[in-house]
């Protein structure tokens, strides 16, 4: 279990960016894995340890998830599309302390404002809340973003500062 939620968060990291703690948590992951084969085949003739592993496994692929989505690492950029009263939502946005975009388009059918948001992940389902409040019937998308040079973020939550500071990025 521990060696594939250690496995499981190694993977996001990496497509997330941080690749020098990736290796610190592969050389845990592997360091457990033998150990864990050593006693799977130390014992081949007991069904018990076949069913254990792959219990193992499964919940630690849970259980990875389940850790990576708690400390909620990486940036993600929220597209809003909206037809009409988006100043509401614009400026609960910003009273929010989000860095805002807005720029003015042409939908399919009618003039339409995109309010374009990077946030730590942290934050997306608060965005997300603010939408459906202020403008429910908002068309809007949420997409992973690698890294970013500079911009407006929530106080504290700089995550060129953050990555500095952990010395990952």
């Amino acid at each position: 279990m521990c060696d594939v939620s250690l496995g499981t968060i190694r993977n996001l990291m990496i497509g997330k960016g941080y690749r020098k703690l990736a290796p610190i948590l592969g050389f845990f992951e592997v360091l457990i894995w033998i150990v864990v084969v050593s006693q799977v085949m130390k014992n081949l003739d007991n069904i018990a340890c076949y069913f254990a592993w792959a219990a193992g496994f499964a919940t630690g692929t849970y259980v990875g998830l389940f850790i990576e989505g708690k400390i909620a690492l990486g940036l993600q950029l929220v597209r809003v599309f909206i037809q009409n009263n988006s100043e509401d939502l614009i400026d609960e946005l910003v009273k929010a302390n989000h860095g805002v975009t807005v720029v003015n388009a042409h939908g399919a059918k009618a003039p339409v404002k995109m309010i374009y948001l990077i946030v730590k992940r942290k934050y997306v389902q608060e965005v997300i809340e603010l939408i459906d409040q202020k403008n429910p019937s908002a068309f809007f998308t949420v997409e992973d973003i690698k890294s970013v040079r500079s911009g407006v973020f929530r106080e504290g939550s700089d995550p060129s500062a953050i990555g500095k500071w952990l010395g990952i990025k």
